[in-house]
């Protein structure tokens, strides 16, 4: 039987480990990395699956940022990285977490969700997409069909040209 946990439940060795199974131990250098720097992860958005008492996926989410040139601050929030043990990846528990987190940010999220994803993907199961994102900037390469956003918690999306960083 999957359960589904705080993550702050897990140890964070056993969320490493996992990292590093499902992305390489290289991923420290990627773009999302630089985006949440210094950032704990937000606990309320966060979450794990266990089966058998061993961890084998989790989502987390992270306070950010959009700074856009005129000084206006946006909170949000970003999403992932979701992880899943590589050997049970594409049996669905990707998309348990994702619901998880997506209901828990309904009432929970302080500002409107953004990630680096798959806009296929999380388009069509999660409604995510690039709409608002197109004038968005990271401080790293990324491809801006990837830079996607959802409105959630009855926060908007800011449209206007902005740096995503850390809160």
């Amino acid at each position: 039987m999957v359960e589904l946990l705080p993550l702050s439940e897990i140890a964070p060795q056993a969320v490493e480990a996992l990292l590093d199974a499902a992305f390489g131990s290289d991923r420290f250098g990627r773009t999302a990395y630089r985006i949440r720097s210094g950032a704990e992860a937000v606990p309320a958005l966060s979450f794990a699956l266990v089966e058998a008492g061993a961890l084998i996926g989790t989502i987390q989410c992270w306070p950010v940022a959009h700074r856009s040139p005129d000084g206006v601050v946006t909170p949000l929030v970003m999403v992932g990285p979701v992880a899943v043990r590589p050997d049970l990846q594409r049996g669905g528990h990707g998309r348990v977490l994702m619901a998880h987190m997506l209901a828990a940010a309904e009432t929970e999220a302080d500002g409107a969700l953004m990630m680096i994803g798959d806009p296929e993907y999380y388009g069509r199961f999660f409604g995510f997409d690039a709409d608002a994102t197109a004038a968005w900037d990271l401080p790293g390469p990324f491809e801006q069909r990837r830079l996607l956003a959802r409105a959630v918690n009855g926060h908007g999306l800011p449209t206007a040209a902005g740096m995503i960083g850390p809160r």
